[in-house]
């Protein structure tokens, strides 16, 4: 792991920021203390290690004031800081599971004395200011570096971190019955066998029997107790297990090594397969370590060139996964590549529609906005610097894309270029479908099945 460098007085200037996302979790008022005793340990001031700041008793002060204190000894400034005074104030009451978006940024500089003055921020995953805390700090006068603890930064920015709070809200769940469908390469069949080692999908293998066990052997995989429905090849299966869900025999339908138009002609036939009075669609769960909740991102996988009609429903579909999830009254920003409406760019007036159904009622639980550029969208500050006043600016829980082509991009690029984790799952059918894909890794995979799971459950104790 990479040494943490300190910032001495004369690298800093007005305006100096670092920013960082971490999930609030039972051990952290013992883990922030010791971060900031530990990181500096022989570098702060001796009188000042004593005080309030910079104590390591968790018992003795609140997260807030632990985690100001290791952003000041380990980041900004970092390793030989001194802190002088500090102020703490928390506006909404924290709790673990909470993802805190953090801002630490350097308001004033006085050369006499080598004074800066630290304002921090963290506002919550509903985008709710948590705590505003103030420092004035000496800043070091030499460059030092400081090793890290490990454990503190792998929970800092851990890839599929939300993934696994949604798998750990699933333990008291009955697992769903769920046809896996074509599961007849190593990936998907895995990814099958550890959701139901992991208690979130009880599965149901369709497809060519030869083919399901050779992919078990080459894999390493025992198949004892896991029931094969025998079919032909994967036209056959997606066919069989889109019947199995019609009639009740499972819960929910995960998609194996077929195409996903495969599976989704059977699914939307209009006669045998899975249709609802809602359109069909698509949600990616993203998790992305940079932004400081988990957003949706839809759709991006079934509908290629919606109407209006068609983001509708879209819409209330990811609406309704998001409130199951846990989020009560998600934020959907309805993107464009611009922020006023155009009669020459389609997208602009669907969102300016999309907004006035929502205030009708047409579309119902969330809070619409759009257009939204994408940056006014994630970014406070970019929407501010715009002059755009929302609801959904700068905290948006759901993100309605144009079409697939822009939705596909925009969460392959996250993926590859943001290290963001991707599960999905299809809505608007009769049953939820896990829809994974082939470079999907396993935290992935489970993070579909766990979000099926949790839809599935609410929706026996929500019905329609």
């Amino acid at each position: 792991m990479s040494p943490i460098e300190n910032r001495p007085f004369d690298s800093l200037q007005v305006g100096d920021e670092e920013r960082l996302v971490h999930t609030l979790t039972h051990e952290d008022f013992s883990l922030l203390a010791t971060q900031a005793a530990t990181i500096g340990a022989g570098v702060v001031d001796p009188s000042v290690a004593a005080t309030r700041a910079f104590s390591i008793d968790a018992a003795q002060i609140g997260w807030a004031s632990a985690l100001v204190s290791a952003l000041i000894a380990g980041r900004l400034p970092g390793a030989g800081s001194k802190l002088v005074r500090q102020t703490v104030e928390t506006a909404v009451a924290a709790q673990p599971g909470d993802v805190l978006s953090i801002v630490a940024k350097v308001m004033a500089r006085a050369p006499q004395g080598g004074r800066v003055t630290i304002e921090v921020r963290a506002t919550n995953q509903r985008g709710e200011l948590a705590m505003a805390a103030s420092a004035d700090v000496v800043a070091p006068k030499k460059p030092i570096v400081a090793e890290p603890r490990e454990e503190y930064v792998e929970q800092m920015r851990e890839r599929g971190r939300r993934y696994k709070i949604l798998i750990d809200r699933t333990r008291d769940l009955k697992p769903l019955r769920t046809a896996v469908i074509h599961p007849v390469d190593e990936a998907s069949l895995m990814g099958a066998i550890e959701a139901a080692r992991e208690e979130l999908i009880d599965p149901v293998l369709v497809g060519p029997e030869a083919k399901i066990k050779r992919a078990a052997q080459a894999a390493g995989l025992d198949l004892d107790g896991y029931p094969i429905v025998p079919t032909e090849h994967s036209h056959a299966a997606a066919a069989k297990a889109v019947a199995m869900a019609r009639y009740g025999e499972v819960e929910a339908l995960m998609k194996g090594a077929l195409h996903t138009d495969e599976l989704m002609h059977e699914v939307v036939a209009t006669d045998t397969g899975l249709r609802t009075a809602r359109r069909i669609s698509h949600v990616f769960a993203i998790d992305a370590p940079a932004y400081p909740r988990p957003f949706f991102i839809t759709d991006a996988a079934v509908n290629i060139y919606p109407d209006l009609l068609d983001k509708r429903d879209i819409v209330q579909n990811a609406i309704d996964l998001v409130i199951a999830l846990g989020i009560v009254t998600p934020r959907v920003a309805i993107l464009s590549a611009v922020e006023t409406v155009s009669p020459e760019i389609r997208s602009t007036l669907d969102a300016a529609a999309l907004c006035k159904m929502a205030d009708r009622g047409q579309i119902t639980g969330g809070i619409l906005d759009g257009p939204l550029g994408f940056d006014n969208a994630v970014s406070l500050e970019a929407a501010r610097t715009k002059g755009i006043v929302s609801p959904v600016a700068g905290q948006a829980d759901i993100f309605l894309v144009p079409d697939l082509e822009a939705g596909n991009m925009l969460a392959k690029q996250l993926v590859y270029l943001a290290d963001a984790e991707m599960a999905g799952i299809v809505l608007g059918a009769r049953t939820p479908i896990i829809l994974t894909s082939r470079a999907d890794n396993t935290i992935a995979r489970l993070g579909s099945c766990a979000i099926a799971l949790i839809l599935a459950r609410h929706r026996e104790t929500n019905p329609p």
